[in-house]
């Protein structure tokens, strides 16, 4: 691959992670609204508990696009190298 292919790489990886960020953010506003909405506690502790798994499922997902955006720069690191020997 060309060190322009890794570059767009990056940016389009930078991108997601700020795309799921704010995904995170109006989930855990549509879920505080639920919660402060509930008519029972039962209701009011599942919804609560439904924010933390989608707030710990966006973290896992912000974290492998992060090592993803590791991998790009070594594989960019690489790819200069070998430029460079050329």
């Amino acid at each position: 691959m060309s060190v322009e292919y890794y570059r767009k790489r990056l940016v389009e990886l930078r991108a997601r992670v700020a795309t799921e960020r704010e995904a995170k953010k109006r989930d855990n506003e549509h879920y505080a609204n639920l919660v402060k909405g509930a008519s029972s506690p039962s209701s009011k502790a599942n919804y609560r508990k439904a924010k933390i798994e989608h707030a710990a499922s966006h973290d896992r997902h912000i974290t492998d696009l992060k090592r993803e955006i590791e991998r790009t720069r070594e594989e960019l690191a690489r790819e200069r190298e070998r430029a460079k020997k050329r």
